[in-house]
C-alpha cells in the first residue's frame, strides 16, 4: 500500500486535490485528518478536559465545543495551543491508526492523507510521495473568510498558528490558481509518478 501525504495552508486547495487524486486513482481512499480532530472536539471525555482547561465559554448553546471561540484562545497563545494538541491526539492518532491498518488488510492500494499538520507528525514519514499545496495568499485569504464565516482578524489569528513548510522537502509542488486544468495538468504528473513508485 502506498501513502500520499497532501499538505499546505488552510484554504490552499487540499481537499480539492485529494479529492480529484482519490477519484481518478484505482483503488484509493483519502482521510481528511481535519475531521477527524473535529471529532476529538466532540468526545465527551475531551470536552470535560477542555472545559477544566479553558472554562465552559469555549461551549456552544448546545453545550458542544464551539471551535470558533476555542481557537480565539488557542491560536495566540503557544503553551495552549500544544496544550489542546496533547488532548486531542492520542484519540486523533488511534483513529487515524486503525483506519490505515484497515484498508490495509482489505488491500486498498493508495492511501491519501490530507491535513496541515502533516509534516510535523509521525505519519509524514509514511508517504511514499509528499505533496505541497501552495496558493495565492490573497486569493486563498477570501476563500476562507467566505467559507468559513470568519473575520479577517480571526483568519490571521489562526493563520499565524500554523506551521513553516519551507524545512520539510516534497516530491511535488502544487501552485494552485483555483483553476480546473491547473489541478487536472497536475494529476497527470503526480498520476506517472505513481506508476513509477
Amino acid at each position: 500500500m502506498k501513502i500520499i501525504g497532501i499538505t499546505g495552508k488552510s484554504g490552499s486547495g487540499k481537499s480539492t486535490l485529494a479529492k480529484e487524486l482519490t477519484e481518478k486513482m484505482q483503488d484509493a481512499m483519502c482521510i481528511n485528518v481535519d475531521k477527524i480532530g473535529h471529532k476529538a472536539t466532540s468526545d465527551v471525555e475531551i470536552t470535560k478536559k477542555l472545559c477544566k482547561a479553558f472554562g465552559k465559554q469555549i461551549l456552544g448553546k448546545d453545550e458542544k465545543i464551539d471551535r470558533k471561540k476555542l481557537g480565539n484562545i488557542v491560536f495566540s497563545d503557544k503553551e495552549k495551543m500544544d496544550f489542546l494538541t496533547e488532548i486531542t491526539w492520542g484519540y486523533m492518532q488511534k483513529i487515524l491508526d486503525d483506519i490505515i491498518e484497515e484498508e490495509r488488510e482489505k488491500g486498498t492500494k493508495v492511501i491519501i492523507l490530507e491535513w496541515a499538520l502533516l509534516p510535523i507528525g509521525k505519519y509524514w514519514e509514511m508517504c511514499n510521495t509528499k505533496i505541497y499545496v501552495e496558493a495565492n495568499e490573497q486569493l486563498r485569504k477570501n476563500k476562507v473568510i467566505q467559507r468559513d464565516q470568519i473575520s479577517e482578524e480571526y483568519f490571521l489569528k489562526r493563520d499565524s498558528g500554523g506551521i513553516d513548510y519551507t524545512p520539510y522537502k516534497f516530491d511535488f509542488v502544487f501552485k494552485n490558481d483555483y483553476k480546473m486544468e491547473t489541478i487536472e495538468k497536475f494529476y497527470i504528473n503526480i498520476k506517472n509518478m505513481i506508476n513509477q513508485i
